[in-house]
């Protein structure tokens, strides 16, 4: 089974590169730790935590998506709500509120969702995001907790993983055939071994 170390990155659309980057770098205070491309194409990537990033393509042709409540229900194709972000501490969200209404950037009252306490807001382009803060005395990844009325039938498995649910791999690939296909990735090797030279 996979071990996750959190989310790598999430991979989000932007019409407007500068505006996205003042927003995330200089608003929100995430590193800009990465950016590939060139005009027409581009792909940047905004620092989080140790191992988690949110990254941007600009897409200069863009509409951006009309923005809607978080979690209210929508007819139609959609394929994203929103993302919540953790903060280490209750001062911090506070602060962050207060940073969006300085910002003139809509924010939301702080809601308390039982486990969780948050404000919701939206980015330059339109992305409903979530800050929120764990509560001490509530830890849902030690002690998870189902209070759905009618929960579904494979949630009523429990919360750890069902074995033999889905067949396993007959092989695994051997390191000697495992051939990894090049992007622009490249650049960014030689960019670093560079700086560090």
């Amino acid at each position: 089974m996979a071990r996750f170390t959190g989310i790598n990155h999430m991979a989000m659309v932007t019409a407007d590169m500068d505006r996205t980057i003042a927003f995330w770098r200089d608003l929100m205070g995430c590193r800009l730790v990465t950016g590939l491309g060139h005009p027409g194409y581009r792909h940047y990537f905004f620092e989080l935590t140790e191992h988690d990033m949110i990254a941007f393509f600009e897409w200069p042709d863009l509409d951006n998506c009309p923005e809607k409540d978080h979690g209210v229900p929508v007819k139609g194709p959609a394929c994203f709500d929103h993302v919540s972000f953790e903060l280490a501490s209750q001062d911090e969200l506070w602060e962050l509120r207060d940073r969006l209404e300085a910002a003139d950037i809509w924010v939301s009252e702080a809601v308390d969702h039982g486990f969780i306490h948050s404000i919701y807001t939206f980015d330059p382009n339109g992305i409903a995001i979530e800050f929120s803060v764990p509560l001490p005395d509530v830890d849902i990844r030690s002690t998870p907790v189902m209070v759905d009325s009618e929960p579904t039938a494979l949630a009523r498995e429990g919360a750890d993983p069902v074995p033999g649910r889905w067949p396993e791999p007959d092989r695994f690939t051997p390191p000697e055939e495992r051939e990894v296909y090049p992007g622009e990735g490249d650049q960014i090797r030689q960019a670093a071994k560079k700086k560090h030279s």
